[in-house]
């Protein structure tokens, strides 16, 4: 599943062909993805001009000037691809702008999703409402991530990918960082020092902001609205490396939980 680097990069690709562009035509091309899509959709984006794009955890979100934002989130296999010389069968929603470009959403699995709200209350959304502080903004701090995680005896990786405690982590980045902050992941969350929080920390924003640089991991059948594919997983320490040499000397080594591989190394990571 796409994960913040790759919405970020997706939100980034997608901007300078609808930001301060008015929109021609919408159309929707089946009735719903992962849940049903607005049936107003077309007739309240039809005319409106793009106002601003932007992100919020693992959702897209798309600003018009009539005060409406349409939060996109891309589930197992969305993309967005643009100006496509054809339309493909998994192309469910289009949208041209006045000035001739043209945007297609697919998504061969349908587990995406397609919400339009009122942009003053997107934040009071009930799957917003419950996010925790943006790990890229000022609120994820040492000293919040040790708040919220004071008397917890769960692993710190589940921790972290509670999006309760911090929005927009998965699986890749989280393995990521707690091997660049030495942490390892089934340590109990609430008996890490505050000291070790601050570099985690640290360690979060450091692999977020170098995978939003390389354009995202391709995974699956992620890639980027030009079609580009993200190369971050040439820089991947410990995922997917399962038997390789950790950057420290030690053998990466990997167990699965719930249907979800952990990677680590258990040399440095303590």
């Amino acid at each position: 599943m796409p994960e913040l680097p790759e919405v970020e990069t997706t939100v980034g690709g997608l901007r300078p062909v609808l930001e301060g562009q008015r929109i021609a035509r919408v159309v929707p091309r089946r009735a719903d993805l992962r849940r049903a899509i607005p049936e107003d959709l077309g007739q309240r984006l039809t005319g409106a001009q793009v106002v601003a794009l932007g992100r919020r955890a693992k959702y897209g979100l798309i600003d018009t000037d009539r005060g409406d934002t349409l939060v996109f989130h891309l589930g197992m296999s969305g993309r967005w691809r643009v100006d496509p010389s054809e339309l493909l069968p998994h192309d469910h929603l289009l949208i041209e702008t006045e000035a001739g470009r043209s945007l297609a959403l697919n998504d061969p699995r349908r587990f995406g999703s397609l919400d339009l709200l009122r942009t003053e209350s997107v934040e009071e959304w009930a799957p917003f409402r419950a996010l925790g502080p943006e790990p890229l903004g000022p609120e994820f701090t040492g000293g919040y991530l040790a708040q919220a995680l004071a008397g917890r005896a769960a692993p710190i990786k589940a921790m972290l990918l509670d999006q309760r405690i911090v929005a927009g982590l998965g699986n890749i980045y989280v393995c990521e960082a707690l091997n660049l902050a030495r942490i390892a992941p089934s340590r109990a969350g609430g008996q890490i020092a505050r000291a070790r929080l601050d570099r985690l920390v640290e360690a979060i924003r450091a692999v977020l902001l170098a995978a939003i640089e390389a354009g995202g991991s391709t995974l699956r059948d992620y890639a980027r609205p030009d079609g580009e594919l993200g190369y971050f997983s040439k820089q991947w320490r410990v995922y997917g490396r399962e038997g390789a040499a950790c950057p420290c000397g030690g053998t990466v080594q990997r167990r699965t939980e719930g249907g979800r591989s952990t990677f680590w190394c258990p040399k440095c990571q303590r």
